[in-house]
């Protein structure tokens, strides 16, 4: 599938189920803990770890604020004050300091700077020791930003004493005679030095200018000569280096916030020539984003500044912006006298040259490539405007308009519509120009520009979406009447059919905004209840369900049909173009005369058109429509042909002919026209459309042939939904065509397409046999009617045949879907003929080849892909069961149950939590199924009290914590447990943590139970065994069955055997383990080795035995498993200290842990043979192979 539409930036979720975290939080709850952390601090600093600690604690309990930030404020106050006395205290360390700044910059980080700096203190006295703290640190230092950071706030917050600054410097001759630097100079030096560094005090650097630089006696004295460093800086610099993108971005911020809180008297003079700076610089060129948009603040600043202050006579003025104060207004004649009279004269005076310049670079800004470039952009247009005339000003709303032109890129689109919002929002954008901005808002609300295999334009429909919801806060609801049905059409349209789920939700929140502030929108509160910001999360709901009932209302109906025909049946994204053509399937009961007269006709010439998206659109609308048609003339007994013109129908049938002939089924259009013809196929047969006898059958009967013999012309990725296509167009080709009379098939067809099929069962080719699989399940049931035995064989030698052959998985997987729904088809009959039913005769070859099919453990390269073959032989089975069950229970022999009953447990017990999970649902169901009931299950009473009836709701099979705890007690069910066993064999030893976990937690408590029954410990260790024999060789079973071992003989789970010498069930588990000796699969040899360290707790000869063992594979030739051993032998000792004579304990750890084990064979087999004496064990003997006689 093609990459996804880049991501609007307001927030969202993923397509699906959304989940949304609600900001719930009523107050600041963690206050004492927060003053217990904070009053920590002198403890912990010294620490790294505890350091670390604390600073996490405090960041998480701050973060759950971020949303919620006025929850802080009561309680900032004495937090800064906590933490102050601390940096303020002569006796605090360095690390303390440093400690306390950090959590001051995470409250300032939640909080937000511009408020929590007007909390640092700023009088006289911390002027001083504020800036001798800030001279102390190292700028280069990387772990103390932090410090920096807020030390530089506190100085701009210091820089705000109304004293002239000459006064704090006192006598500036030292004692030495030279000169001390005054604090004026020493502020600017700092300020000037930090905005040349890499992290975050260059922001606060550049606060501290914006404070500093507009003191009264600074800026007399400094001001000209900062703005000369200011330009030098910017001059001299290039976006090429590190280094000077920093020095740039340092330079242009600072004058940005200067120009932003200076006076405009006093930098009016110097604006010219900065703007004469910036215009040579050519920072819209950049390739860096951060200076592009510093040049774009910049630039704006220097606008304003160029223009006077003032308040726009000729804005448009709505009222009251406030809802609450619009609905609790007085519906009186009487109006509020304004606090401020406007003068509604316009004031004649110049406007600079240098705003032209402003303005043209701010449009510039507006199709820039970046988001934040053209955001910044469009509130610049947006300041700057609101100072102009009336003229100069509908000028720039004109200029923003050329931005909405298809010759443009989806950026300007995107800035010129967040220009507009901003326009709208401050009263700039007159009713007049109206006219001319709601058709672009409407075409902005479905712009999508494809690139490549995707498509741009999600931002620019979400922009749109920002633009209506700012005009409806805007504007009277006077104004946008005569454009309400326009935008609330697009709104809905964007609601529920745009791709993205922002630009829906985006959506949603528009015409919301509309419905409440305009009133005016056509059933707004009805549809606003069900296309709500939750329920457009979801795309499918939207298509189905939302749309069908948008649509009920006349007002939307056509705009809805006509945007789905024009822009989504052919959308690039192969789901859209399905959605969009089922969602003219539920729309066309809305009009039907509408899609029967005016959509259809449209839609056929565009089904065999030379746009290929278009054209797998416009067919598979074709045929959904035409059976919306037929479905609507059943009501009222009218024929789809009495619905749709003559040259509709005769054009649906001949497009199979045409697209044949152009050859458009081959290469990759053949993988689109495929399944879209398929689709067609069915529909059209669904529709009883009148082709009976017609060659138009024969040819579409060749293109489903044609596709199951030929998979290898499609792509893997498209493979199983052209089957799956292909499937549903044959069965509803059959039931419509291939009836010679009710109930009767066309023998000579039948007889064709069965043994077609059953011959495609055999084909090399794995998708050819999956095709002729299903195609034979899916055939109606007078279609397989005397051919039942025959198709029946074919089914099941395939599913027997191809368990060698790990390519046919697939294949295997669906001929037992096919076996299951030909059984169903044909139904049950005891003593009926194999020919026409499932009875006597091959019902115990049915099941046979089920539940073969359930033991399937192929693995490949995808992983265990025989669970695909155990789950479709579960359902099938389960089907299968419940209609032998209803017709002819006698048939279910006692055998075939207990089988099917004891596969079924094993499959629950098992470590893939998705097969579990089916299995225990079907073990559940067969046990609980009252009519039918099932006969013969073995031990029902006791499964009915292990697994009462409310587990068939309450039992979450998949979550392991419940699974297991339930299944574990089959064990002491003896028909089930070596099944159960054998299933849970794979999840103890296996390697998901939970699982392992939560079975044998389950397995452990079931064996601590039978502690004290020796018989039923002794049944369980013999069917341990058997397990053991059964898959000696098969190390998908083994392993696992070592690992698990290993925990029980951990666990001292065979306790009263190890009491008894030379107990037989350990024997037997020795001599078992002893097979794997010769293995090369390390993980093999690894957990044998823990296994054997096990059974040293078992008394007598056979400790002997063991001992032999671990010391042979001392010497064996891989050197881990030699080095393996060693370790586990020593952790042995250490555990059970009465296995060797105390007197030699500690020369053998010595030895086992000082040796190097990973050494040459010869130096390791003198260590082990020292072991073997101290030990009293026989020393191997090297065995010498006799070379064979030439």
């Amino acid at each position: 599938m093609a990459s996804s539409e880049t991501d609007s930036g307001c927030p969202g979720g993923e397509e699906g189920e959304s989940f949304v975290k609600l900001c719930v939080l009523e107050g600041f709850s963690d206050s004492s803990e927060t003053k217990a952390l904070i009053a920590s601090l002198p403890e912990v600093h010294g620490d790294m770890v505890t350091s670390e600690r604390a600073t996490e604690k405090f960041l998480v309990t701050m973060d759950r604020y971020q949303e919620q930030p006025h929850l802080l404020d009561p309680h900032l106050e004495w937090m800064v004050n906590m933490i102050l006395e601390f940096v303020r205290s002569d006796t605090s360390p360095p690390s303390l300091v440093h400690l306390s700044f950090k959590f001051l910059y995470i409250i300032s980080k939640v909080r937000g700077y511009k408020i929590f700096m007007q909390l640092l203190p700023h009088e006289v006295a911390d002027v001083h020791p504020v800036l001798d703290l800030l001279s102390r640190q190292d700028p280069k230092d990387t772990e103390t930003w932090e410090t920096r950071y807020m030390l530089l706030l506190w100085l701009s917050m210091t820089c705000l004493i109304p004293f002239d600054l000459c006064r704090l410097d006192g006598h500036l001759d030292s004692d030495g005679g030279k000169a001390k630097e005054s604090t004026m100079d020493r502020i600017l030096a700092i300020a000037k030095s930090y905005l040349l560094v890499s992290d975050s005090s260059r922001d606060a650097a550049c606060v501290l200018v914006s404070k500093f630089m507009t003191r009264p006696d600074v800026k007399m004295k400094r001001l000209g000569d900062f703005l000369d460093y200011s330009l030098t800086t910017i001059t001299q610099t290039n976006d090429l280096s590190p280094l000077d993108i920093g020095m740039l971005d340092g330079a242009l911020q600072s004058l940005g916030k200067l120009f932003k809180h200076g006076k405009r008297d006093d930098l009016l003079q110097y604006a010219p020539t900065i703007m004469q700076c910036l215009e040579k610089k050519h920072l819209s060129e950049s390739s860096q984003a951060k200076l592009r948009k510093q040049g774009v603040k910049l630039t704006q600043r220097l606008g304003l500044t160029f223009l006077k202050p003032r308040l726009a006579a000729w804005r448009y003025q709505r009222g009251n912006r406030s809802l609450a104060a619009n609905l609790s207004a007085s519906q009186s004649a009487t109006a509020a006298t304004p606090e401020v009279e406007i003068q509604e004269l316009e004031e004649d005076y110049d406007i600079p040259e240098e705003v032209e310049m402003v303005i043209e670079y701010l449009l510039v800004g507006l199709k820039d490539k970046e988001t934040i470039v053209r955001w910044s952009a469009a509130k610049g247009i947006g300041r700057v405007t609101g100072r102009l005339p009336k003229e100069l000003a509908d000028e720039v709303v004109g200029s923003v308009l050329d931005c909405f032109s298809f010759q443009e890129t989806d950026n300007a689109w995107h800035g010129g519509c967040l220009a507009l919002a901003e326009l709208g929002r401050r009263g700039l954008l007159l009713p007049s120009r109206l006219t001319d901005v709601v058709p672009l808002i409407v075409k902005s609300l479905t712009y999508e520009e494809k690139r490549g295999a995707c498509s741009v334009g999600s931002n620019v429909r979400d922009a749109a979406c920002y633009v209506c919801w700012s005009f409806a806060r805007a504007y009277e609801p006077k104004e946008l009447e005569p454009y309400v049905t326009q935008i609330s059409s697009a709104l809905l349209i964007t609601a529920v059919f745009d791709r993205n789920v922002n630009c829906r939700r985006a959506a949603s929140a528009a015409f919301q905004e509309n419905v409440g502030r305009q009133g005016t929108f056509p059933h707004g509160i009805d549809i606003l209840t069900a296309a709500d910001y939750f329920a457009v999360g979801s795309i499918s709901n939207c298509y189905l369900n939302i749309a069908v009932f948008i649509a009920s209302f006349p007002e939307y109906t056509k705009a809805m049909i006509d945007h789905l025909i024009a822009m989504k049946i052919n959308h690039w994204d192969s789901v859209i173009r399905e959605l969009a053509t089922k969602a003219l399937h539920n729309l066309t009961p809305q009009a039907a005369d509408y899609m029967a007269t005016t959509v259809l006709p449209k839609l056929l010439p565009m089904a065999v058109g030379i746009d290929l998206h278009g054209r797998h659109g416009a067919i598979l609308a074709c045929a959904e429509i035409t059976h919306a048609l037929y479905k609507l003339g059943l009501q009222t007994n009218r024929a789809v042909v009495d619905m749709i013109s003559s040259e509709c129908v005769d054009a649906l049938k001949n497009i199979h002919q045409k697209l044949n002939d152009r050859k458009q089924y081959r290469g990759f259009g053949g993988e689109l026209m495929r399944p879209a013809v398929c689709c067609l196929i069915e529909k059209l047969s669904l529709s009883k459309m009148p082709f009976k006898d017609d060659p138009v059958i024969t040819g579409w009967q060749w293109l489903i042939d044609d596709t199951i013999k030929t998979p290898h012309l499609v792509s893997r990725g498209v493979k199983d939904s052209i089957v799956v296509s292909l499937v549903s167009a044959l069965s509803a080709l059959c039931d419509e065509f291939y009836q010679a009379k009710p109930g009767q098939a066309d023998l000579q067809i039948q007889d064709v397409l069965v043994s077609q099929y059953i011959e495609g069962l055999k084909s090399p080719q794995m998708l050819s046999r999956c095709g002729s699989a299903l195609a034979l399940g899916c055939l109606p049931r007078f279609m397989i009617h005397g051919k039942v035995k025959q198709i029946l064989e074919g089914l099941l030698q395939m599913c027997t045949v191809s368990q060698n052959e790990e390519k046919c998985t697939e294949a295997r997987r669906d001929a037992v879907k096919a076996i299951s729904q030909v059984c169903l088809k044909v139904g049950v009959c005891a003593h009926g003929s194999p020919d026409s039913a499932l009875c006597s005769e091959n019902v115990a070859e049915v099941y046979g080849v089920l539940l073969h099919c359930m033991t399937d453990y192929t693995r490949d390269s995808r992983g265990d892909v025989g669970a695909w073959v155990r789950e479709a032989a579960m359902t099938s089975i389960m089907d299968v069961t419940l209609l032998v069950a209803i017709s002819a229970p006698e048939i279910l022999l006692p055998d075939l149950v207990k089988r099917m009953m004891c596969c079924l447990a094993q499959q629950a017990a098992e470590k893939i939590d998705r097969y579990r999970a089916h299995a225990g649902n079907v073990f559940l169901c067969l046990l609980h199924s009252k009519e039918p009931a099932v006969p013969h299950i073995p031990h029902q009473e006791e499964l009915l009290r292990i697994f009462p009836f409310e587990t068939t709701t309450s039992l979450n099979w998949s979550a392991p914590s419940q699974a297991f705890q339930y299944i574990t007690q089959l064990l002491g069910l003896p028909q089930y447990q070596y099944h159960t066993l054998l299933g849970l064999t794979v999840s103890v030893g296996g390697i998901t943590e939970s699982t392992v976990h939560f079975s044998s937690q389950s397995l452990f408590e079931y064996l601590r139970g039978i502690q004290e029954n020796n018989a039923a410990l002794t049944q369980f260790g013999d069917t341990l065994l058997s397990v053991f024999r059964d898959n000696l060789r098969n190390d998908m079973v083994s392993i696992p069955f070592l690992g698990m071992l290993n925990q029980m003989l951990a666990n001292s789970c065979f306790e009263i055997f190890a009491t008894q010498e030379n107990h037989q069930f350990c024997v037997d588990i020795l001599d078992l383990c002893k097979e794997f000796k010769k293995s090369k699969v390390i993980a093999k040899l690894r957990v044998s080795i823990s296994v054997f360290c096990g059974l040293i707790q078992f008394q007598g000869e056979v400790r002997k035995r063991v001992l032999a063992q671990l010391l042979m594979l001392l010497c064996h030739p891989f050197p881990v498993i030699r080095k393996t051993t060693a370790g586990q032998m020593y952790e042995m000792l250490l555990t059970y200290d009465d296995v060797i004579d105390p007197e030699v304990l500690d020369d053998v750890m010595t030895l086992l842990s000082d040796a190097n084990w990973e050494s040459d064979l010869e130096t390791v087999r003198t260590h082990r043979n020292q072991l073997c004496d101290w030990l009293k064990v026989s020393q191997p003997r090297k065995i010498t192979k006799n070379p064979v006689p030439s």
